[in-house]
Order: C-alpha cells, then structure tokens, then sequence
C-alpha cells in the first residue's frame, strides 16, 4: 500500500506552551506536545486525562427521559411486572443486555432477556420478539443499542400493553416512537453533555441512575466495567470524555477481575496472562462474541456473558470460538468474490464508491466485507445481500465522511436504514439497487474530499532514537486507552539504518523483523514491520530510510519498547511523501 505521509509541524505557540506544560507535568516536551494536539492544554487536564476518574461522570439523570426510564423501572418491580431486556446481536447489543440483565438480577428476578434471529428477523426490535414478549407475560421491556426506529413495532407493543425503555446511541429521525422513555445522548432536543456513548454506555447510565435512585452503592457496578469497555472498543466510538472513564476503568477490570464469561473469552484467545488492550478487544475478543450473532444466534453470546459457572462458560466459549473460525473461512471466501467485482468495475472507470450485491453472500459476514474493502480501496463501501426477499446490506465509510447522511440522501429507495457516521445497515428492493448505487455514487462524488480516498498516516512527532528513553515509553502508556480521537501516536524517524541484523519473518516470509540505528545515537531499536518484506532488500542495501511507527512493549521483554512499523520509504522519497 502507498501511504502518503502528513505531518503537521508545530507552531512558535505550540512549541512554547508544550515546553512549558511538559515542565509542569514532569513529562517530555514531545509528549507535551501530543497532549496539546488532543485539545489537552493545562496541568489539571493532564492529571485528569492520565488519571480518569468514576466520580467524573456525569449525572445520569441529566439524560433526557431519565427519571421517567426509572420511575417506570421501580413501577414494574413493585409490581412484580415480567420484564425483557431486549438487545441488538453484535457485541455492543449483547454487551448491554448482559450489563443490564446482570445487575437487575441481583435485586429482582422475574426477568428475561432477547436476541432477535439475524436472518429471520433482521436488524431492531422485531414483532416476533414482541409477541414472544406478549406470550411470556412480559410488561416492560428495555431495548438496547436499537430501538429508536421502531415506530411501528412499539406502536404495536403498546397495543398489547407492553411499555417500552429506549436505550439507544443511533441517530433518530425526526419522528421516535411512543416509547415511555427514549434515552439517546443523539436526540435533537439531548440536554446531555456527552453525545457518544455506545448503545451498553447508555444501559449503564440507566443502570446508574437506577442504583443512585434506590440508594445502591456506585461500586455495586464497577463489576460490569468491562461490558462498557468491550462495546466501547469494539463500537469504534471516540475514546474521549466519559467514554475515556468507561474505558479506562473497564479495562483494569477486565485484567484484574473479569467478568465469568468474559475471563472464558480471555483463555480461548489463548490471552491469559497478558495485559489486555483496546486492541486485543477489537480483534480478539470482541471478534468472537459477534459471531455468535453472525454464524448462529446472538443470544448464545449473552448467555455466555452472563455465565456463573467458570466450567460451563468454556464449553459456551468453545463453541463461539468455533463459530469464529467459521466466521473466518466465510468472510475470506465472500471478500475474495467482492475483491473480483470491483477489480473488473476498476477497469471500465475509477469510482469514488463501492456498492457490491450477492445474493448469496452470508447475511452476517456482509459488514466484515464492507470494512475491508473500506480498507483496502479507502472508499465509502455499500455490501448487500438478498434476506427475506429484500437486499440488506452494511456500509462502512472513510474518515471523515458521513456515510449515514450519505444512505439518507437516498432514504425514498429504502425500507429501513440506521447506523452512524462510520457504519450503517440498510434495506430495500433489490429493483432499486441500480438507482441507490447510482445516487449515492452522485452524493459521494459531491461531498468526498480528495483526501479522504487516499491512505493517509497522519505523523503526530518527528522524533530520534535518543528520545525514545524508558521514562517516555512508561510516559507513554499512560496515553491508553487509544480508540478515535485518541489514537496511538504514529511517530516518524527520519534516516535510520540497519544495525546489520534484520531478517525476513513469517509463514511465508511477508514480515521484516527489524534492528535499526539512526545517526543521532547509538542505541539499537528492535521493530516489526507486518507484510512489508518487499522493502527488506532496500533496507539490506545500507542506504538510509525513514519510518513510520507506534511504539509498543516488547512482549518478550517486559518494560522494553518495540516500534511496530507502519510504513518504510527510501530518506528521498519520504520527504516527497510528505508534501
């Protein structure tokens, strides 16, 4: 892949005030100077933002509809009502449903929770689940991380005498349903401060605002922290504000005292032992908990969240790991098929977006297609399948590009539609395929910068080899949890060389393990570059290079840095990448 390298210098100002924080917080200038690019500009936001704290979040009841939401939640327990607590199949559904079912459960017990089926009844709160609902006795039911569509479902919920709570982080269209409560941080008319809580975020606020009204203490639910981290990692919503605290916390419980089902999780990703990451949520275990929703049914993923018995959850987590491996050989034989269309539609013209459809593509795996060929062409990315008679589909999209107001711009050819910035789900005839590929290829072209369908590695600190020192890569660590809008930093070193002893790595020798110099020390920096082995003669010419990295810890030396590279060029040719 040919990235182009940015790199934004500091300003005189910049300069001046990152010097001046770093001495305040006894830190580096050059990690000074990341704190400032992240809006971070005073001692007190430093200690806050290296120091997150639980007595930092906001009321719950600042929440629109919040105190309604509870008021009906202690009505139906007094009443011993029958209550579901309802969520969508992937992991920030199931991450809800088993947040909220398990601290409910520890005062009531007249409780049931539900998964729809993906393929027989799609996206969302479904009429089969209301009439289960109904045939159960059920009163109440708290929907999580969907909902705030289902106008008709709700309305016919309601004619059955059944009430609904709204958990919900999707944007709302102008109408909502007659819910009796609609807690979403999106709403129009949303007086709460933080507006990007995944859809278990908000069944924790709930959760929160239920303890605070009924005289609970706090810490009954630091026990579930590490649902709220495992959505917040596998959502992609911004790991900042109150989701940095959710994070955070949840994170250090995920290591240190997970939940039952999660710590199952944990072993069959052969995980134990380690310090666990946002990065090991989004490609280990939160991989695993959605194919349960994707090969079978999501609701074999809440039963394992909500596991008691350490034994019984490896058996579940067995069988979900297997699902996953399943998961794989369909998502690599459906991307294969994908990559072959939009190759030969690569050779009649250039297009600045990719709608693919296949009727017999798996239904659950579609999403996973889309975000790779997001990846892999940086083009906003529509993948649909044929369900239920109609063409359903995912869509993922680029930085900085609106992909849930590009759909909407097309919403009189859809029959449901929802989802965020970044990702969306939507359906309609297949007869309008044609015109919906045609329309969003027009809005795309009209609202699509340039730099948005090139791969960009946005550079945060030119730095040299002497800088990296064991007090920065401690200093360092303290920046986690990295997700949007806090990502890892991506450093750059200019003119290094081979100390003479890198090698090609790998199955099929596609990774560079690397030993480098640069001219400005004599330390030796260990690095690895992933699927770059065609760079390894260059780098065995000993002629100098530049390099794009993060900086990771060496997992067979503890406390030692490692720098996983991203991205290496000949020294005369990265300057030209920089331009």
């Amino acid at each position: 892949m040919h990235f182009k390298w940015n790199y934004k210098p500091q300003t005189t100002e910049e300069e001046k005030a990152a010097k001046e924080l770093a001495e305040k917080i006894g830190m580096s200038p050059i990690l000074a100077d990341l704190l400032i690019r992240r809006g971070i500009r005073t001692e007190s936001a430093a200690k806050r933002f290296f120091r997150p704290m639980l007595n930092e979040l906001n009321d719950p009841f600042l929440m629109n509809d919040m105190d309604v939401a509870v008021d009906r939640l202690n009505d139906a327990m007094g009443r011993k009502e029958r209550i579901m607590v309802y969520g969508d199949y992937d992991v920030d559904g199931c991450t809800a449903v088993a947040l909220v079912y398990k601290f409910l459960q520890q005062f009531y017990s007249n409780m049931d929770y539900y998964i729809p089926d993906r393929y027989e009844e799609g996206y969302g709160v479904s009429r089969k689940g209301i009439d289960y609902a109904k045939a159960t006795g059920v009163k109440l039911i708290i929907v999580l991380d969907c909902g705030i569509k289902a106008i008709d479902e709700i309305a016919y919920a309601k004619t059955l005498g059944i009430d609904f709570i709204i958990c919900d982080h999707h944007v709302p269209d102008e109408e909502m349903p007659p819910a009796v409560a609609i807690l979403n941080p999106k709403r129009p008319d949303s007086t709460y401060p933080f507006s990007h809580l995944s859809g278990c975020g908000v069944g924790f606020k709930l959760m929160q605002a239920f303890a605070k009204n009924n005289g609970i203490p706090f810490s009954r639910l630091i026990p579930l922290l590490d649902f709220c981290a495992v959505s917040i990692a596998s959502d992609i919503v911004p790991v900042t504000g109150e989701n940095r605290i959710l994070a955070y916390h949840g994170l250090k419980q995920l290591n240190q005292n997970p939940s039952v089902g999660l710590k199952a999780i944990i072993e069959v990703c052969a995980l134990t032992g380690r310090e666990l990451t946002m990065s090991d949520i989004v490609f280990k275990i939160g991989p695993r908990i959605n194919a349960s929703g994707r090969m079978q049914n999501g609701r074999e993923a809440v039963e394992l969240l909500v596991e008691k018995d350490l034994n019984r959850a490896m058996k579940e987590a067995g069988l979900i790991n297997e699902y996953n491996e399943q998961r794989k050989d369909v998502d690599k034989q459906m991307t294969e098929e994908a990559n072959l269309i939009v190759a030969k539609l690569e050779n009649q013209q250039h297009l600045s977006s990719i709608v693919l459809y296949g009727e017999n593509w798996k239904k659950g795996v579609v999403g996973i297609v889309a975000s790779r060929l997001t990846e892999l062409y940086f083009r906003p990315t529509v993948v649909m399948t044929l369900s239920n008679g109609m063409a359903t589909g995912s869509a993922r999209s680029v930085a900085g590009f609106d992909i849930y107001e590009a759909i909407k711009s097309c919403r009189d050819l859809l029959e449901n539609f929802g989802g965020h910035t970044y990702a969306a789900g939507l359906s309609m005839k297949t007869s309008n395929i044609p015109e919906f590929r045609r329309r969003f290829q027009q809005y795309v072209d009209d609202h699509i910068q340039p730099e948005q369908t090139q791969a960009i590695l946005d550079i945060e600190e030119m730095i040299d080899f002497k800088d990296i020192t064991k007090k920065m890569h401690a200093d360092l660590k303290k920046f986690a949890p990295h997700g949007p809008y806090n990502p890892k930093p991506l450093f750059c070193t200019r003119n290094v060389y081979d100390y003479g002893t890198s090698k090609v790595v790998g199955r099929n020798q596609e990774h560079i393990k690397l030993e480098l110099v640069d001219s400005k020390s004599s330390n030796v920096m260990n690095g690895i570059a992933f699927g770059q082995s065609a760079a390894a003669r260059y780098i065995k010419s000993k002629r100098s290079f530049d390099i794009v990295y993060t900086i990771e810890e060496n997992v067979y030396k503890r406390g030692e840095a490692q720098l996983q590279i991203e991205d290496i060029k000949p020294s005369d040719d990265s300057q030209e990448a920089l331009q």
